[in-house]
């Protein structure tokens, strides 16, 4: 759109977080007038045994509560990741937590799973008019020791399982003190006999089944990776979702925020991301499905993550750069 590109210079004037907060506050606001007209393009896909409407995703921590699902599926996405939610509301780190690299297309974070809680999103998302699909990516609140991590996932999973269409169990964040450690394979194989064996029972309970995805770091080490897709592959989870954000800040070194502790998004994580996905895909059953993401900012960017073996693409800080008119590019370059 071409709105957006007058009015970047505006959002990137403000502080990071502020600027997040006015352009979703603008997106709604247009929502509820009636000003956006999804694009058409994109295909419906059966993935996880779900259908979505096409295979663009939005991915987790742009609408960490869930608040704007509907306006998102208005800018044209066939899928939206809320959260990541906790069991219980918490802050976060402390600001300032999100930092611009505009001459890297890039952004570092350590925002610390900054919510309202599953509960309260719960709440929003069972009043949802959006069509597409809406996966919840659930996490531990940092207050909770490690070795009581399960219990927070069973807690979040238990509060929005009725309103899922999928569950992401988020155990990549950087942010979260000891969460990447959960990726180790008997850790990763104790929570997922956990999750699994209490979907089972809510699955009774809701009278659906909601799929499982886990999304893992691109930090992973060969070893380490094969060892978490054997892990997966023990249990019934449906997709993999590759990848949250990286601690190697090397492709950025000297840009100005590039020494900010935190995760790091955008254009130089593609090739990593990339490398990672076509890695899970020879590891995984092919009947695990991959949904690809980090770096993505444009359709070729798309596609490699499909060739690479994706079903599924998400976007978060390409949008940040690109704005809404990303999401058209995307639906018509995946189209051709």
């Amino acid at each position: 759109m071409s709105i957006y590109r007058t009015l970047r210079p505006i959002f990137f004037s403000l502080p990071p977080e502020v600027a997040h907060a006015a352009a979703l506050a603008g997106l709604e606001a247009a929502w509820r007038a009636g000003l956006l007209r999804p694009p058409s393009g994109g295909a419906p896909v059966e993935v996880m045994g779900l259908r979505f409407p096409n295979r663009v995703g939005l991915a987790a921590g742009m609408d960490k509560d869930a608040r704007h699902v509907d306006a998102w599926g208005g800018l044209g996405f066939g899928c939206v990741e809320v959260g990541t939610v906790t069991p219980r509301p918490q802050p976060g780190n402390s600001r300032p937590r999100l930092f611009r690299l505009p001459a890297a297309g890039a952004l570092i974070n350590r925002m610390g799973f900054n919510n309202k809680g599953a509960e309260a999103a719960s709440a929003r998302l069972a009043r949802r008019k959006f069509r597409g699909i809406v996966g919840v990516n659930i996490g531990k609140n940092a207050s909770t020791p490690a070795e009581r991590a399960a219990e927070d996932y069973l807690a979040a999973m238990r509060a929005v399982y009725g309103v899922a269409d999928y569950i992401a169990v988020n155990i990549s964040s950087p942010n979260t003190a000891g969460l990447r450690d959960l990726q180790s394979v008997s850790a990763l194989d104790a929570l997922l006999s956990a999750l699994t064996a209490e979907s089972e029972r809510l699955a009774d309970r809701h009278g659906k089944r909601v799929p499982l995805a886990v999304k893992l770091a691109p930090d992973l080490g060969a070893d380490d990776l094969a060892e978490a897709a054997r892990a997966i592959s023990g249990h019934a989870v449906a997709a993999v979702i590759a990848t949250n954000t990286t601690t190697d800040h090397a492709s950025v070194a000297g840009l100005p925020h590039s020494g900010e502790r935190g995760g790091l998004s955008g254009t130089p994580l593609a090739e990593a991301s990339t490398r990672v996905l076509a890695a899970l895909r020879e590891l995984l059953p092919a009947h695990v499905a991959l949904i690809g993401v980090g770096g993505i900012s444009s359709a070729a960017g798309a596609r490699e993550k499909i060739k690479a073996g994706a079903d599924l693409v998400q976007v978060y800080t390409g949008l940040v750069y690109r704005g809404p008119g990303l999401v058209r590019e995307l639906l018509s370059g995946l189209a051709e």
